[in-house]
């Protein structure tokens, strides 16, 4: 039996192989449990959410039951957003029952004719107009004096009495606790990372930040979906003037990121750039031509861009071509995956796309047919690594055994 030191060098080479368009000793997997974790557990989903000492006692426990070589549990917990009031987000027990998942509540925080605003001073924006209507423990900062005004030293002291009102304070006060739930846990994490790691499991392939493309940075969380695609026809000039501003900020965040952690790899899902939310004329003024700018800007940063495709890319997927050899890691959701390997599978390491369907309800032969196919097709020539087409938080735990093991036996390279 290997000892833990020796399966950990073991997988780490298999990904980073993998990453780097190279062929391992076998297809690496990839396994983000999600809340399937809390089913295994028997316990709500809320706990698993609040309690990250016992989120990670059953990470550990499904890590050495599938034995993955990159394994993952939830992305994101509630703590900050709670104290900050979150509107944007539901959890378990949080606008939500104790077994809900989390719910992202789109809205639209940004008016149609706050664009000049923005653009003038997105700090000013984002501090003054964003955080009060997303947060209900910061509307206080909507009473804030315009801070540039300081740059006028001691002659502009006056102005601080705005931070002496009841709801700035309240507003601090929130943004502490808010920071302090993070730090704690960012210790936690800290610890448990070594803990996976003197388990065999490695922790360098984790992201040190998660952004989007500046499209869905304008429509996520700013603008909704009904109003930026109201945008793309009534305000174009200022929908793209937004884009460009919005690059240097992402990029700047990820860059600072992956040199203050070391981690260089960055997540970034994309979402409304997949088939179907708009033509391809649209999508090359709209989306393609800022997203790849924000890609180049962080691969010139040191950054590794690790990108999930949601959805369908099927008819977008020549553009990805146009990015840089090796350079970006490419998980995908439910494009052919066969086409995906076809078209760009020698520019990018490919991840994901195993059917969940097939993990919630196929029938063994099934999985072992489909994985054997996708090991022998996407697999070939290396660069792949196999994973569900997204969290496999619902799938059934014996058929998700069923296809790792499938994996260890059709995923190995002569």
């Amino acid at each position: 039996m290997k000892s833990p030191a020796e399966l950990l060098a073991e997988r780490t080479a298999r990904v980073q192989a993998a990453y780097e368009l190279r062929v391992p000793d076998r297809v690496p997997i990839a396994l983000n449990f999600g809340y399937m974790l809390a089913r295994l557990g028997g316990i709500t989903n809320q706990e698993l959410e609040r309690n990250p000492v016992k989120a990670q006692e059953l990470l550990e426990h499904c890590a050495l039951r599938f034995e993955p070589d990159i394994i993952s549990g939830l992305g994101f917990l509630p703590h900050a957003s709670i104290a900050l009031g979150d509107r944007q987000t539901k959890w378990a027990g949080y606008g939500l029952d104790a077994n809900g998942t989390f719910q992202y509540v789109e809205d639209e925080y940004m008016k149609a004719e706050e664009y000049d605003a923005f653009l003038d001073d997105p700090t000013d924006f984002t501090l003054r107009t964003f955080l009060p209507r997303a947060f209900s423990e910061l509307e206080g900062l909507a009473s804030l004096p315009r801070l540039p005004i300081m740059l006028l030293g001691y002659t502009t002291i006056r102005s601080l009495r705005a931070f002496s009102a009841p709801p700035v304070i309240a507003a601090l006060e929130a943004l502490i606790k808010a920071g302090k739930e993070v730090d704690q846990l960012g210790a936690i994490a800290r610890v448990n990372s070594k803990r996976m790691q003197d388990l065999g499991f490695p922790n360098a392939f984790g992201t040190s930040s998660l952004i989007t493309a500046p499209f869905d940075f304008m429509s996520d969380t700013l603008r909704g979906m009904r109003g930026i695609m109201l945008d793309m026809f009534r305000r174009p000039e200022k929908l793209l003037a937004a884009m460009q501003k919005v690059i240097p900020l992402v990029v700047e965040f990820a860059v600072s990121a992956a040199k203050r952690t070391g981690i260089p790899y960055c997540s970034i899902p994309l979402h409304r750039g997949s088939d179907g939310f708009m033509s391809i004329k649209q999508f090359e003024t709209f989306y393609w031509q800022s997203f790849k700018a924000m890609i180049l800007g962080l691969i010139e940063g040191g950054v590794i861009p690790t990108v999930f495709y949601e959805g369908v890319y099927d008819q977008r997927l020549s553009y990805l071509r146009e990015l840089p050899k090796g350079k970006t890691i490419g998980r995908f959701d439910r494009s052919d995956m066969f086409k995906v390997k076809e078209v760009v599978g020698d520019v990018m390491c490919i991840q994901g796309g195993f059917p969940v369907s097939l993990l919630q309800g196929g029938t063994r032969e099934q999985i072992r047919e489909h994985t054997q196919k996708m090991c022998a097709v996407v697999g070939k020539g290396g660069g792949f690594i196999m994973g569900p087409s997204t969290t496999i938080s619902e799938s059934d735990p014996e058929l998700v055994k069923i296809w790792v093991d499938a994996t260890r036996e059709y995923g190995v390279y002569s």
